[in-house]
């Protein structure tokens, strides 16, 4: 829309191309009562904020903005901007998880699966030799006989759990707040996740304050954007404080989550009038080192997952395999 705006083709009729060649039939349902509502002569800002939740206050805000300034090409230019770099971000995170939880994943599966199903079959074997086993294996066969007991009662009460743990996250305003402080107490993943949060506040803040939204909204904008509860409500607390007319690099102190290089590059760009150009830097640098942490973290977890693989199944097999070397010594 901001490339067709930009080349002079009138709104609607941008609009309305969009929609025929848009592949999602939802979207084109959407781009279609959009259109016809700016027809009819709403404003565009009205429009998206009355077709669907997917154009959120910050959308309506910043192309609101753009109508009044005259400048709605650029605004527009600035939210796909702001939404490919968001979506970069995510994409860095999910990648850093992604990969560990799958080995991991599959590691328990298989270790279940040789403790359920192979195993057995050795304690058969092991029940005609007529002697004592070794202790690694006799602990071994009471972790098979556990589970072959205690896995479905176990299974039962973790998905209970989960289920309890998911509802108290929808429905309590406290224990979201302490499950997204426990997850930036995580070494590695909280440092991640703690740079993701900066990012996006920063970005965030950053695209409204250059697209002409007073600050207070920008703020709000960037409290609702920032998925860490945590990181949430130090920026609602932060808002509190702007609004009495304490500048912003003080305010966000006062919430005790901000790096004192963040608070130091945010009071220079507000002393310098450069405030946006700031925020900008600010998520730069953190999205940059985000992609240097999940890079390693790739080059540094491979070899660790092998080795604690190694460690889980090649145990099992030694525990199996004693008896029968122990025997074969014997009988030797």
């Amino acid at each position: 829309l901001s490339t067709m705006l930009a080349t002079g083709v009138p709104l609607i009729q941008a609009l309305k191309l969009i929609t025929l060649n848009h592949p999602k039939a939802e979207m084109r349902s959407i781009l279609s009562y959009i259109s016809k509502e700016v027809e009819s002569g709403n404003p565009l800002s009205q429009s998206l904020g009355a077709a669907s939740p997917l154009f959120d206050s910050l959308y309506t805000d910043l192309v609101a903005t753009g109508e009044q300034s005259g400048k709605l090409a650029e605004v527009l230019q600035r939210i796909a901007d702001y939404r490919e770099k968001s979506q970069r971000l995510n994409a860095k995170v999910t990648k850093a998880l992604i990969y560990p939880t799958m080995v991991m994943t599959t590691a328990f599966a298989v270790t279940y699966l040789m403790l359920t199903m192979v195993i057995p079959q050795f304690e058969a074997m092991f029940a005609g030799f007529g002697a004592e086993l070794p202790w690694l294996t006799q602990q071994v066969l009471a972790l098979s006989a556990w589970l072959q007991t205690y896995s479905g009662p176990s299974l039962i009460g973790l998905m209970l759990m989960l289920v309890a743990i998911k509802l108290g996250l929808t429905k309590s305003y406290r224990l979201p707040l302490l499950f997204s402080r426990a997850l930036l107490k995580i070494p590695i993943l909280g440092n991640i996740l703690t740079k993701a949060a900066i990012a996006k506040f920063s970005r965030t803040l950053a695209t409204s304050f250059n697209a002409g939204i007073p600050i207070l909204e920008g703020l709000r904008a960037s409290a609702k954007t920032v998925r860490s509860q945590h990181y949430h409500q130090a920026i609602k607390a932060a808002l509190l404080d702007v609004t009495a007319g304490m500048p912003l690099y003080l305010s966000l102190r006062n919430s005790d989550c901000f790096p004192e290089m963040v608070l130091q590059m945010i009071m220079i760009g507000e002393e310098s009038g450069r405030l946006g150009e700031m925020l900008h830097k600010i998520a730069d640098v953190y999205e940059f080192e985000i992609d240097n942490t999940v890079d390693n973290l790739g080059k540094i977890i491979e070899p660790a997952i092998i080795i604690f693989l190694g460690i889980v199944v090649g145990g099992l097999i030694v525990a199996m395999y004693l008896p029968i070397f122990n025997l074969m010594s014997v009988l030797g």
